[in-house]
């Protein structure tokens, strides 16, 4: 009697082929697509501060305190999000906050005082605070390790797409169509809540394996803390991040009052720093991968963005400037920021990443939320934004400093 001929099995891929794209790519597309529609939250206010200041009388540490107190919530649910995304699923926690956070956005639209206004940015802040570590802690568990800074970049050049999105569609809307300040919070809140329904439907979390509750009970959230090249990738998110919201929440402002830019093109040439991020980020993520290590970027990347922001002040003509802004988005935080991302995922383990990832923008956060009110602070003390630009130099200086104690071996995890 013959033995039965069974049809021999495909090979892997074929069979990859046959069943369509990587699950990984669909949740770096819907990832990408969370990050636009949250950073274009946050810019939309920044073309229309000056109009907001004009109705509400506010001075300029006002100002400040409207974004500072966005990015004060925003970290204080870092941690809480990360650690009980590991202990009960990361889409529990990651899917309603950012709904919450779509809703809130039309609410700004709508608020009749300064203290309205607070309150509502603070409870969008908070509802945001819930995406990026559970959100990341998704995406390094799926995304496979030799492509992780390239996943991670693609991932986070959503930023620059929102960047864009909030500063160019806020200024159009407001200003060009004459619409008002308030109409641009509508505009982003009904992509924003689809945008959240998506990510509920399409991405599938992966299973939790056995031993891995336990495993994130056993990893004290303090060992994290104890780890030295997690601790000093935390320094440095911290030092970027401070430049970074200084000019996020600023730049319009300071092109308009002190460099004289016609207020209809404030929302294009503020824009420029994040079209210039994402060839520049994907660039040196790729970089990254290939070399299997993340600190020769970072000596790399670090001391030309402290230059563009020196020159940013110090330059004179209005186009070396647009340049210096072009030349600090291809190689400051956005394109520094997957290179961290990267580290991160490198030295913490699996069954932490949330708490590691909420740990690390909780820290970068921390510079949100002093930075802009600092810099309207010192603008209100020396009536001009320009040393702000030094400020910001300096602290990222420091942060590269720190980064000279990461220790890594090529191609392996610490």
């Amino acid at each position: 009697m013959t033995a039965p001929i069974y049809p021999k099995p495909l090979p892997t891929r074929a069979i990859d082929r046959r069943v369509g794209i990587p699950g990984w790519w669909i949740t770096v597309f819907l990832f990408w697509l969370g990050w636009i529609f949250m950073y274009a939250d946050r810019t939309v206010l920044n073309p229309v501060m000056k109009d907001i200041q004009t109705e509400f009388g506010l001075s300029a540490t006002q100002l400040g305190l409207v974004s500072s107190s966005f990015f004060l919530s925003y970290a204080v649910l870092q941690i809480p999000a990360g650690v009980l995304g590991d202990r009960i699923g990361r889409k529990k926690v990651l899917v309603p906050g950012f709904v919450l956070f779509g809703v809130l956005t039309a609410v700004t639209g709508v608020v009749r005082s300064y203290w309205e206004l607070l309150l509502a940015r603070i409870g969008t802040g908070a509802a945001e605070g819930t995406y990026y570590g559970p959100q990341f802690g998704i995406s390094a568990e799926q995304i496979p390790a030799a492509h992780r800074s390239l996943g991670m970049a693609l991932i986070n050049s959503g930023m620059a797409f929102g960047i864009a999105l909030g500063l160019m569609a806020s200024s159009w809307v407001a200003h060009t169509l004459e619409l008002g300040w308030r109409t641009p919070f509508y505009f982003m809140a009904v992509p924003t809540i689809v945008t959240g329904l998506l990510i509920a439907w399409l991405i599938k979390e992966n299973p939790r394996r056995p031993g891995a509750l336990a495993e994130a009970h056993t990893r004290s959230f303090t060992s994290l803390l104890r780890n030295r090249n997690l601790l000093v990738t935390y320094v440095m998110v911290f030092c970027s991040l401070f430049g970074f919201f200084m000019i996020l929440t600023w730049l319009p402002y300071y092109l308009q009052t002190e460099r004289g830019i016609p207020v209809k093109e404030i929302g294009n040439v503020s824009s420029l720093v994040a079209w210039v991020s994402i060839p520049g980020g994907l660039l040196f993520a790729r970089i990254s991968d290939k070399l299997g290590r993340r600190k020769p970027l970072v000596f790399v990347l670090v001391p030309i963005a402290v230059a563009s922001l020196i020159s940013i002040a110090w330059l004179q003509d209005v186009n070396q400037v647009i340049v210096a802004i072009c030349v600090y988005g291809f190689f400051g935080k956005l394109a520094l920021d997957p290179v961290l991302i990267a580290t991160v995922a490198d030295n913490a383990p699996e069954a932490r990443y949330g708490t590691a990832y909420g740990i690390y923008n909780f820290v970068g956060m921390c510079s949100s939320i002093v930075a802009p009110t600092i810099a309207g602070f010192v603008s209100d003390a020396t009536g001009s934004l320009a040393a702000n630009f030094y400020i910001s130099a300096a602290v990222l200086a420091f942060g590269m400093a720190c980064m000279a104690l990461l220790r890594e071996r090529p191609g392996a995890r610490a």
